[in-house]
């Protein structure tokens, strides 16, 4: 399923997604083709499914016009 028809059945709600096809290009991995899993209707349940996103899901607000997803080479993670 392309972005833009997943934007049209739901519109302004936050998403559950797999990413079936992306490409990558300066340091942004851009989603082409996606599979629904769930739409999600309550923002911090949406930020608590991000939180235990794994592989290839995400989750994502329909507002967005296109999934750009900046990649980190060294992410830096701060502990006590």
């Amino acid at each position: 399923m392309q972005w833009q028809e997943v934007r049209n059945f739901y519109p302004d709600q936050y998403v559950l997604l797999e990413i079936l096809n992306s490409h990558t290009k300066d340091n942004v991995q851009y989603v082409d083709e996606v599979a629904l899993i769930r739409s999600i209707q309550d923002p911090d349940e949406a930020t608590r499914e991000l939180l235990k996103c794994k592989n290839n899901n995400i989750v994502y607000h329909t507002g967005q016009e296109k999934i750009a997803i900046e990649l980190r080479k060294n992410p830096f993670y701060r502990s006590r």
